[in-house]
This record gives C-alpha cells, structure tokens and sequence, in this order.
C-alpha cells in the first residue's frame, strides 16, 4: 500500500477548530455488510448495541505537555513538547524543542518564575533532545507544577488558526480519563458523556478500559510513499485481566466488541493470544495498522474523520474497508461533516 493512496484534497473549511457540545457531534454510521450510510447524532450510537456487547476505551489522560520558557543567559524564548518520561526518578524526557537551532547539549532551561529548570543533556533528533528535570520534588509535585506551567498539547493545524482556550483542557480530554500520560486526546472517546454512558449500561453494554498513552507517534506524518517502510514510534499501554475478562466473554458469546478510538484498537490488536483472546500486558507497541489488515478482535470501530495521509486515517480504512471508507470520506465531505481532532464521529459496524 502506498501513501498516496491516502492523499485527498479537504477543505480547510471542514476541520473542526472548536468542538460541538459533548454528546451532539454528527455520526456518520458505516455498515460494512450492506454498504449502506446512515447520518446521525452521537447519542444515537445507544441504539446500534445490545447486552453483552463491549466497548473498549482508552482511559488516558492528557497532561498540558506544552512548556514556553526562556534559555539561560541570552532570555531566547523556547517552546519544550513533553513527549515521553524516560527515568521517573532522573526525571529524564523526551522531548521536541522550538527553535532547535539555539537549544544545545549542555544549556539550561527555564519555566515559569524559574520555579521548573532543566537542562540539555543529550540530541536524539533534528528538533528532538532529551532533558532533565533539575528537581528534588516528589513526582506528584513535579507533575503538578507540569500542570501548572504548560498549555493543552492542541495539534499544529488547530493552534495555528487560533489559540489554546481554557475550556480546551476539558474538551480535550475523554470523561473517563484516569490515568496520566498522554500528549494528544484519543478524539473518538471525546464524544462521550455520562448520560449516553449510562444509557449503554442499562442496555448491558460493558465497558472495558485499556490504557495507551497516545504520543506524537500517533500523529507523526509518514515521509515514505512505501508504507511497509515507516517505522512507528512505540507508545506505553497497558491491559488489566478486568478488561481481558470483559472482552473475551464478548468474543465467546459472539457479541460486539467496539473498539473506541484507532488507540484503544491499536492496543487490543497488540495483544492477542495464539487462540485469538485478549491478553493482558504491561509495555510498549509500536503496531502500524494500514490495508490490507486482519483484524482479531474488534468487530465494530468508533472514530473521527481523519486528515489526508493521517496513520488514523490508514487504521480506519483498514478496519472499515480501504473502497467503502473512502468512498465513506466523499460522502462525509459532500454532507459538511466536521474532521479531525474536535470534528464528527463515524461508527463502523
């Protein structure tokens, strides 16, 4: 499969720069036995699943990873992206500078009133370094002022158009988000609210929580025509025996098992056992899902509307059928859907 395949011209018009109330998004629903389309709301997404069915979430949550400070001596104003701890207790990170060109190995950094310095102890890429932390604060308080100091990891074509809000640390960020790690929200759990949650409950709907920590390795655009060649980068993920339980009995009983987001599927689908369960695990993937691609476990995908050449979009043709889901796309963008990170839904059964 090559990347150009991929490539299609969106109207800019059609990204979404600020989101619909949660739970109001438009969902385009995409049946793949009949290749019918059915256009509408998120929270008639109840009415597609039954008891016994399963959705698999990702319950990551987003820290503010964007840091502006200033360089020792010359004041250069720099912009630090948090991209992954690398040793808690060295309080070591990857991360990506801005501008690279004035940030060497060995300067000093500082954030906020000086109350966060670090320093640049190695290069890893052309904007990449990796930093330490200077700070003998628990991590709980270094975390915290981390939350204090940095702005909401919006993505470049949204930050580029406007600016980061206070309402989008809520937005960008799923209702059930628990565990910390993540620099980029799994956008397809963002439409969910309490009461549709709820509602899937009473239907017996079970949920089952995966955690994966969607870091730029999710959104990094993919530089080579030939797609075996693109290497992702891996990203923490963990599965609890809860959830393998939950998802296996679906699978048994052949119930649905709704993968919410390309990440809670990426997790699930890197983690299966020889007779094609759910495993539990503890560690990293760097699984690249892109046509032709079969799929063990989930039977039904919820996602948005992804860029051109996007690696979410190369998982949602793989998943919904390479045809049917760019033919899906035109439809999609005949009818004013909104894409990308705050836009519409689509569900693939």
């Amino acid at each position: 499969m090559k990347l150009s395949e991929f490539k299609f011209d969106l109207p800019q018009s059609l990204i979404a720069l600020h989101p619909a109330e949660r739970g109001e998004s438009r969902l385009m629903v995409v049946h793949r036995d009949s290749g019918e389309f059915e256009h509408k709301s998120f929270g008639d997404i109840v009415d597609y699943f039954d008891d016994g069915d399963v959705m698999v979430i990702n319950d990551t949550k987003v820290f503010p990873a964007r840091l502006f400070g200033q360089k020792e001596k010359t004041g250069a104003k720099i912009e630090v992206f948090l991209l992954r701890e690398l040793n808690r207790d060295m309080r070591l990170w990857d991360v990506l500078v801005d501008p690279a060109r004035k940030i060497r190995v060995g300067n000093k950094l500082y954030f906020g009133d000086n109350d966060l310095v670090a320093e640049v102890i190695d290069n890893t890429t052309s904007r990449g370094r990796t930093i330490r932390f200077l700070s003998d604060s628990s991590h709980e308080e270094f975390m915290k002022l981390v939350d204090q100091l940095g702005e909401t990891p919006l993505p470049p074509e949204i930050i580029s158009r406007r600016k980061v809000e206070n309402a989008d640390r809520e937005r960008f960020q799923t209702i059930y988000a628990e565990n910390t790690g993540a620099v980029a929200a799994p956008t397809a759990g963002t439409h969910f609210t309490k009461a549709i949650m709820k509602r899937l409950e009473i239907k017996g709907v079970g949920f089952a929580p995966v955690t994966l920590h969607v870091g730029l390795g999710t959104f990094r655009s993919v530089d080579v025509e030939d797609l075996t060649k693109h290497k992702t980068d891996s990203e923490k993920y963990q599965i609890e025996q809860s959830s393998v339980d939950t998802v296996n009995a679906a699978l048994d009983s052949g119930k649905r098992v709704c993968a919410v987001g390309t990440t809670s599927l990426k997790a699930i689908e890197s983690s299966v056992s020889a007779s094609g369960h759910l495993k539990a695990v503890d560690g990293w993937t760097d699984r690249f899902v892109f046509p032709p691609y079969e799929f063990k476990l989930a039977n039904a995908m919820i996602t948005n509307f992804h860029l051109p050449e996007s690696i979410l979009l190369m998982s949602a043709r793989a998943f919904g059928g390479n045809d049917l889901i760019k033919e899906a796309y035109k439809v999609a963008m005949k009818e004013k859907y909104k894409f990308f990170t705050y836009g519409d839904a689509m569900l693939i059964l």
